[in-house]
Order: structure tokens, then sequence, then C-alpha cells
């Protein structure tokens, strides 16, 4: 199993934590003020994530709100009390020299492996939690610094127990003070008019996904500064749900009796299913007397066709697609479009889904040993590790590779 705590994480939660953020450019700027950072730290199944924002706009404030994202994400991972943490960041960050002052806001969030979440704040907007479509209101708490030169500043945590299907919100000024002196929003649009939306949101679409919701919020606070957006607009989602799992079949098994229950693993998986490689696929055929159809249509230049199975939602070929599937999800963000071809729709279906189960068979393919093949084409293994990395690391996946 890779690694043993992938598994264990939705068993002691019971649920999946779906992560995501969505941001806008404050108008004319090409970075963000605004950063969010997440982590999956393995060895304590725990997920922290920080939202800051860096004082104005553009590379001073991206500056401002990466070292303190940073800094809060370590520390929280090393179990420091809020108010540590808190004179720590603000007493390391740079003076302004214009406002002699340094500043930026952040937001944690930190989830245990019992499922516990403590939040703490500072200037952002409230977060907004949802309990299904209604707002939750935990016991909020104030934090108040009693010494250094940000002595007396105000902070808010909380902690509570989050139920399947609750949200946490996150949300920074430019959302809530999207649309500031215009008719509709002279105050600006405000957290508890963003809670509503949110809220409406979920109602109507109860499984709406945490990247779908995150944009449409910031699309909204985008369309209240008229698609000019006079701050950096970032919203960041953590989902409580059951997990979405795919399983992902390639190589044929290293003993040919195993592969009854290679076949039998596929029928029997409650979730979506690929086979990666042809030999993979004519082993399940054969074993469950299913016809595999061919596709003639090349999506993909780099790539064989998909082919098509009764009970399975996808059919590629190995080794080459797999390649190509790593390749994709390195450099893969929300923005992507992805395409029609067999990788593509691969990572399409990793992205739905929450818990990648790998079944990786060990049977030595001959035709890949080759030496007048290209040099990175790689065992099998490895490049399901190197995806399986990327998932757990970048995407906060629960990810695991068993062998057959």
């Amino acid at each position: 199993m890779y690694p043993e705590s992938s598994a264990t994480a939705v068993m002691e939660r019971q649920f999946f934590i779906e992560v995501n953020s969505q941001q806008r450019n404050h108008h004319g700027e090409r970075i963000c003020g605004d950063v969010f950072l997440s982590e999956n730290v393995r060895e304590e199944n725990r997920i922290i994530t920080v939202l800051s924002d860096g004082m104005g706009h553009g590379v001073k404030a991206n500056i401002l709100a990466t070292l303190t994202s940073t800094m809060s994400l370590n520390f929280t991972r090393e179990h420091k009390e809020p108010d540590r943490i808190a004179e720590i960041i603000m007493n390391t960050l740079p003076v302004c020299s214009e406002r002699k002052i340094s500043y930026a806001t952040f937001s944690i969030v930190d989830i245990e492996s019992d499922g516990r979440a403590n939040i703490l704040e500072y200037d952002n907007p409230r977060c907004i939690i949802l309990r299904g479509s209604q707002p939750f209101e935990p016991d909020w708490r104030d934090v108040v610094l009693d010494k250094g030169r940000n002595a007396g500043k105000r902070l808010h945590k909380c902690t509570f127990y989050p139920a399947k299907e609750d949200r946490i919100i996150l949300l920074s000024d430019g959302v809530a003070q999207s649309g500031m002196g215009s008719a509709a929003w002279p105050l600006g649009w405000e957290r508890d008019n963003v809670q509503q939306y949110a809220a409406s949101l979920v109602a109507s679409e109860p499984s709406i996904s945490a990247s779908t919701l995150a944009a449409k919020i910031v699309n909204m606070a985008y369309k209240h500064d008229n698609y000019e957006a006079k701050d950096d607009i970032s919203c960041a989602i953590l989902y409580f749900r059951e997990p979405r799992k795919l399983l992902i079949c390639t190589g044929p098994p290293y003993d040919e009796e195993k592969d009854r229950e290679l076949a039998e693993k596929v029928t029997g998986y409650k979730g979506k299913v690929i086979l990666c490689g042809g030999t993979t696929a004519d082993i399940v055929a054969r074993e469950l007397n299913r016809k595999i159809v061919d596709e003639l249509i090349f999506e993909d230049p780099d790539l064989p066709p998909e082919s098509f199975m009764e009970g399975v939602d996808l059919v590629t070929e190995g080794i080459l697609t797999l390649q190509k599937v790593n390749e994709l999800v390195k450099g893969y963000k929300n923005s992507v479009k992805l395409g029609k071809g067999p990788a593509d729709k691969i990572v399409k279906l990793i992205m739905e889904s929450d818990e990648i189960n790998f079944l990786v068979g060990t049977r030595i393919n001959v035709a890949h040993q080759d030496p007048t093949l290209p040099v990175d084409l790689e065992i099998r293994r490895t490049v399901v590790k190197r995806i399986a990395r990327i998932l757990e690391d970048k995407w906060l996946k629960q990810v695991s590779i068993d062998y057959i």
C-alpha cells in the first residue's frame, strides 16, 4: 500500500476533504497578491490550508502573502499556539516603507486526524461555514496579542467537528468588498451576502464541488467589480463528503493464475474503473466474457485511440498513455482545458475523483525492454508512483497502490 496513511485517512474521518481554490488578479496585475497554500501532513494524517492577503496588490503583496502563508503552514504543522503563530508572523514581516507597518492577513484551517477542525483568522473576512445549505456558527473566541509591537491586535479562533456535507469557505477582501461604491453594493458585497449566495448555490446543487463553488463566488465578485477587479479576489473551500472513488488497473498480473482475481476486482469495485493497457483489457474481457470495441478516431496523435468495454469507464493503451498522464498532471491547473485524448480523459476522471486506487500488474512486458525505444519510457510502476506523488502533494488526493 502506498502510502499506508492514505487508506486510513478516509477510515478515521469517514469522509473525504476536497480542497480547492479560485482567484482573480487585481485589474492590470500579472501576479496575485493573495496566496493559498495547502498541505497533507501524511505522518499525522492532517490537512492544513492557509489563505493570506498581502497589503496592496502585485509583486509586493504577493511577497508578503507568500511569506505569511508559508510561515503559517510551517508553524501550524509544528503545533505552535495560535498567539505564538500570530506573534512570530507579524514581527517577521518586513515593514512597508510608505505606511510604516507590516501587514498581511491570514486564515488557517487545520484538520486533525480525528476530524477536528481548528481555524485561526486575522483580518480576513470571517470564514463561512455551511452545514449542508444552512449557515453554521461555531463558538468563536478572541486571541489578543499581549507583547511586542503588535500588542493589542485581535485574532479569532474556533474548534469544531465538521459533519459530512459541511463546507468551510475562506475569503479575501476582494470578495467581500467587491462592488464597493456601486449603486447595487455601496458598502461592497459583504460577507453575509456572500454566505447567502453560497448557501443558495448549495441548496440548488447539493453535491457542487469545491472548485465549482469557489469559481462561482469569485466570478460573481468579479462581476460586481464590472469585470475589472479592484482588488485581488480569492476564495478557497474545504468540502467534507463521501469520497468519489476511481480504480486504475494497468499491467497483467505476475502470475496468470491471478487473472481471475484481477477481473473480480474490476467487477466488484464501487466506483469508476479505467483499464490502461491492451493486455490488461484482454485479460479482463476474457475472464468476464466481454467484448472490446476499438475506437478508430485518433483524438491524440501521440497515442492509440481509446476502446470500449461494458462495465468499464475507460480503456486505453498502457505505458505511453500513463507517461502522458504524468506529464499532464505535473502541469495541471484549474484553468487548464483538457482535450479529448485518452490521457486527457484519464486526468479528467482523476480530478473528478477523491480516492484513486492503482492496481499494478507486475508481469514484465518484453516489448518495453527493447533498447531502441525512447530512454524516458519507464517501467509501469515508476510512472504510477510519480503520478501518485503529484496527486497527493499537489491535489491532496487519497492514493493507494497495490501490486498483483
